[in-house]
């Protein structure tokens, strides 16, 4: 399925959230996860379907100051 993961075009086999995180190699509870600008919690990224075309953004804290 073709998404947009952080503004890039993505052809992905995942077809929920949590899937698309672990396809991506993405781990941790500290992610911040939407999918077509609303915010998906990590509690409900199992049960977070995904569609042709959604947009997906997957934001990280970053170490720094």
């Amino acid at each position: 399925m073709k998404l947009t993961v952080n503004g890039k075009p993505q052809e992905v086999a995942a077809s929920t959230l949590a899937a698309l995180l672990s396809e991506l190699d993405y781990e941790g509870g500290w992610l911040a996860t939407a999918r077509n600008g609303e915010l998906v919690h990590a509690e409900q990224r199992v049960a977070c379907r995904l569609s042709d075309g959604d947009r997906i953004e997957i934001l990280s804290p970053m170490q720094g100051g």
